[in-house]
């Protein structure tokens, strides 16, 4: 992703081999954006998968996260844009799916019981999400005119407000589509 197309292609070219597919974007804020938020959506499915919740749920859960970082990359910078791309939602379905993501193995702790302080200490690895939650939230708060973030707002009340896991993902339950 970048504001010109000539280096953007350059990088590609670079990088591409007959095992790496590359695409250029002109969109490199939204691109950002959307790479610290699907570390978001992946710690709610791994919260979700903790609890318990199946397949189904993701499911929901998931289509729920592509519209709602449609909504927040647009308010943050508006721009024509298909969401749908794999480096928007190809990057997120990877994140929340993959049992190797980081994010979604802190959130299945916090699902499964840990507090936040004690799933940090038992990964030995950094989950961005956890930091990436906060900006969301005060990005939200600050810039965005509070943009209706069911799930950011979830996970940060349960990382940052010691909700219940359970009681909020009841209540969110209520709120996604």
């Amino acid at each position: 992703a970048c504001n010109s197309a000539s280096n953007a292609t350059h990088v590609a070219n670079a990088l591409k081999t007959h095992f790496i597919k590359t695409h250029i974007s002109d969109d490199p804020i939204g691109t950002e954006y959307a790479l610290m938020l699907k570390n978001i959506y992946a710690i709610a499915s791994g919260i979700a998968h903790g609890l318990g919740y199946g397949d189904n749920f993701q499911s929901v859960l998931i289509s729920n996260a592509i519209r709602e970082m449609r909504r927040f990359v647009k308010k943050i910078h508006k721009l024509k844009r298909n969401i749908n791309n794999s480096y928007y939602l190809g990057d997120l379905l990877v994140t929340c799916y993959s049992t190797f993501s980081r994010n979604r193995l802190f959130g299945n702790m916090i699902g499964k019981g840990y507090t936040v302080k004690s799933a940090m200490m038992e990964m030995n690895m950094v989950a961005e999400g956890y930091y990436a939650t906060k900006s969301a939230f005060e990005i939200n708060d600050k810039k965005t005119k509070k943009t209706k973030l069911f799930i950011i707002d979830a996970v940060h009340a349960i990382l940052y407000q010691n909700a219940s896991p359970k009681k909020t993902f009841q209540k969110l339950t209520e709120q996604l589509n």
